[in-house]
């Protein structure tokens, strides 16, 4: 029996197991999912199965600098105290070097390549990690920069990493390092949507501009001025939420005085080197991932009716 990419998919979702031993096991089982899970767990690939559907909001937002690679990866694991695990960390940072060195296109991608300085994949390496550790753990995200200058900052831990790529024309110091730092420092607290105002796309600017004359509308001091006036408002109110929501526009978080824009290009200018922002990552462990809640309350009268 044939077997589809849905059914990989499926396969996949269903044990936890990579792409590519999903596709073998099909392939084993002549399409049939119970056998190929069956043929899975034979092999000790889906030893994992049973904690596949538990939840990993846990684990680390890892980035760093790898023979002049910049890397940023979240791993997830269920507990805070397996984040913190030694194991976990080596291996998030294995994974780490594994997508510098061999520059995977996607996640498929990543967890099919052999994992850094092993026989195995990064799949299987999980797998172990998963059969010592006894939680559920995914590879979630990764971001490569081959090119530039790249300065990582990983906030509390592992809660936030931040990966800044910058462009530099001139001698990289460790004045141009600092700069990237600090505003790598600003991507950690503050979260900006987009990094430069130029980056703001029209849908997003039609639905501000949509949401403040609806506001003025319904404001009985705004509501009757003339719409040429509205409208100059609205520009002006625009400059603020650039001001709130790009990067190279927000207040400096060091110095108030200036934008982070002007702040590098006057640290740019004292280091004799010209700099322009390339690209940057944040990571936040967890984001987006719906944590389960769980009613103490009932969990200890279920007990206790047992």
């Amino acid at each position: 029996m044939a077997f589809t990419a849905q059914d990989v998919k499926l396969l996949r979702e269903k044990t936890n197991v990579g792409m590519m031993d999903c596709k073998k096991a099909l392939a084993a089982s002549d399409g049939d999912m119970d056998k190929a899970i069956e043929w899975l767990r034979e092999k000790g690939l889906a030893a994992s199965v049973k904690k596949a559907g538990r939840i990993a909001a846990e684990g680390m937002a890892y980035a760093a600098v790898i023979d002049g690679v910049g890397v940023a990866v979240e791993v997830n694991a269920e507990t805070d105290f397996v984040g913190k695990n030694q194991m976990f960390v080596d291996f998030v940072k294995g994974v780490a070097n594994t997508v510098a060195k061999e520059n995977p296109v996607d996640l498929d991608n990543l967890m099919s390549d052999k994992y850094n300085g092993t026989a195995l994949t990064v799949a299987e390496q999980r797998q172990e990690l998963v059969l010592v550790i006894g939680e559920n753990i995914q590879v979630r995200r990764f971001a490569r920069f081959a090119e530039g200058v790249s300065v990582p900052y990983i906030h509390a831990g592992g809660k936030i990493g931040v990966l800044v790529n910058l462009a530099v024309e001139g001698e990289v110091t460790d004045a141009v390092r600092e700069i990237g730092k600090d505003m790598a420092m600003q991507i950690a607290a503050l979260n900006p949507r987009f990094l430069d105002k130029s980056d703001v796309t029209e849908d997003v600017l039609a639905e501000e501009k949509k949401v403040m004359l609806a506001q003025m509308d319904n404001d009985p001091k705004m509501a009757n001025k003339p719409a040429q006036v509205k409208e100059k408002i609205v520009m002006g109110k625009l400059n603020k939420f650039y001001s709130e929501n790009c990067l190279l526009q927000q207040e400096f978080v060091k110095d108030n005085t200036m934008t982070v824009g002007q702040y590098m290009n006057a640290g740019a200018k004292a280091a004799g080197v010209k700099i322009t922002l390339r690209g940057a990552v944040r990571f936040e462990k967890g984001e987006g991932i719906e944590k389960k809640q769980s009613d103490f309350a009932a969990e200890i009268a279920s007990m206790v009716k047992g």
